[in-house]
């Protein structure tokens, strides 16, 4: 065999991959990839939900109260109790976190009136089992796991958390009354 015809033949091996070529490599990782995907399933919907309705309000309705609330009631100068029987046109049982009652103690003797309204033995007290002080988050996390809330508060952000979690209510102050969102027509024009 002739010198050029072993070259091409040399040259013939060598173009043959080799097992720890890179571009191997990358091909195999992502087949790996492929495989350890988790397919995304649909978060499972609560039991007492039909449709976007919530069968789990009813009267007395349990309304947990915000900081920002209470601040804003005692602004425009509305009773809890009152309008809260006003906006729902049925009787409401007004409750308040352990953190809110933290949040407005921290405030301090600016908010001492706010404080009383919370302290009020008319309003229930939900005791709360995490640690902090953080008010919005223990909300939040109190009305996912039990959907019989309607959640009363002032607060942006607070209410786009809210309106993330399917039906739950959602109270506010507007216009010196109490107006309420994502609520069934059914239920107050009973």
């Amino acid at each position: 065999m002739g010198k050029a015809k072993k070259t091409r033949k040399f040259a013939e091996v060598k173009r043959r991959m080799s097992p720890k070529d890179s571009r191997i490599a990358t091909v195999k990782n992502t087949s790996k990839n492929r495989a350890s995907e988790k397919l995304v399933e649909a978060p499972k919907v609560h039991s007492g939900m039909f449709f976007n309705y919530n069968e789990n309000l009813v009267p007395p309705y349990q309304v947990i109260v915000d900081t920002n609330f209470v601040n804003a009631s005692i602004q425009n100068k509305l009773d809890l109790h009152k309008g809260m029987l006003d906006c729902l046109i049925a009787k409401c049982i007004v409750c308040v976190t352990d953190c809110v009652v933290a949040e407005l103690e921290k405030l301090g003797h600016r908010y001492r009136l706010a404080l009383q309204l919370v302290k009020d033995p008319r309003v229930t007290r939900l005791t709360c089992a995490h640690t902090g002080t953080y008010a919005d988050d223990c909300i939040v996390e109190r009305i996912t796991t039990h959907k019989c809330y309607i959640v009363a508060t002032n607060d942006r952000d607070l209410k786009r958390r809210i309106r993330r979690i399917p039906g739950v209510p959602i109270m506010y102050v507007a216009n010196h009354k109490y107006a309420i969102e994502r609520i069934p027509m059914s239920i107050t024009a009973r």
